[in-house]
């Protein structure tokens, strides 16, 4: 390490601290609204933002600009790429539950959870499907920008000062997963069915998979945008279309959605991929 490298390793510290303080202090105020006894939903914009905010806030009052925060735009291949994971490892998984009996495929389940009209028909099906890959995705990156900025743009580039890949990768998915913890406890984001310890096993297991991908999008690419676009096309393709296809019985739970096994178990093989490429990668953003 090179005179430079320290000392950009020791600024990061109290940046690091900062940058938690700030994201733990706004994310505590939201929640405190949003789970009192006058819950106010807006606030639920505020813990997902929180991340963001403190990133722009460490970073003006450390470096006095928003460089570094990977702004610029990524290759489209790149994007290509975080935008079809999902959808792949989402195939996948919701396929073997299909296919095995886990869950059954369901056009009535979809229409029902998402307030389509009933029945639905293989037409509207693939409108409702277009409408979600497209606009949907869009309006998803907004809301996952919030947390990216923070997570990818910000904390990622100051752990690669000090640690390695395997360790950025970890110990951001590690605050990344606790982060989600009041609302997987209080506001009920998480599995039915299932028992709440087995979802947070299932969760943290999840994410940190993630990380590796996302942190490794962050190093080749030195932009956020990735980690961005496949925060939103998880978010999307999971939450709004493979786990409101699946008619669910008591089995269900314990596979599917981010509190069960089918997606821990194929985006940790992903991160095995990604850990083995991020080890031999230039850390340098």
């Amino acid at each position: 390490m090179n005179h430079s490298q320290s000392a950009q390793s020791a600024k990061s510290g109290p940046k690091l601290i900062t940058f938690l303080l700030i994201t733990s202090v706004l994310t505590t105020i939201c929640y405190a609204f949003l789970v009192g006894p006058n819950p106010q939903a807006a606030f639920g914009l505020g813990v997902i933002f929180s991340p963001a905010l403190a990133a722009i806030s460490t970073q003006l009052c450390f470096e006095r600009n928003l460089k570094g925060l990977g702004w610029k735009i990524a290759p489209a291949k790149d994007l290509l790429l975080s935008y079809g994971l999902p959808l792949g490892y989402g195939l996948l998984v919701y396929g073997v539950v299909w296919l095995s009996g886990i869950g059954s495929f369901s056009l009535q389940a979809l229409a029902t959870q998402v307030g389509l009209a009933t029945p639905l028909t293989i037409g509207a099906f693939w409108a409702y499907l277009g409408e979600t890959a497209t606009v949907g995705i869009l309006r998803s990156a907004l809301l996952a920008f919030g947390e990216e900025l923070g997570w990818r743009g910000f904390l990622v580039p100051e752990l690669l000062k000090r640690y390695s890949f395997a360790a950025t990768a970890t110990i951001s998915g590690i605050i990344w997963a606790m982060w989600h913890y009041p609302a997987i406890l209080l506001v009920e984001y998480n599995n039915a069915g299932a028992p709440l310890w087995f979802g947070l096993l299932c969760f943290t297991g999840l994410v940190i998979g993630l990380s590796f991908v996302m942190t490794w999008l962050r190093m080749k690419t030195a932009s956020v945008w990735p980690a961005v676009l496949l925060h939103a096309s998880h978010n999307i393709f999971i939450q709004t279309v493979f786990n409101p296809l699946t008619s669910k019985n008591s089995v269900t739970p314990y596979v599917i959605d981010e509190f069960g096994l089918g997606l821990v178990l194929v985006v940790s093989g992903l991160a095995l991929v990604f850990w083995r490429r991020g080890a031999h990668h230039d850390t340098t953003l």
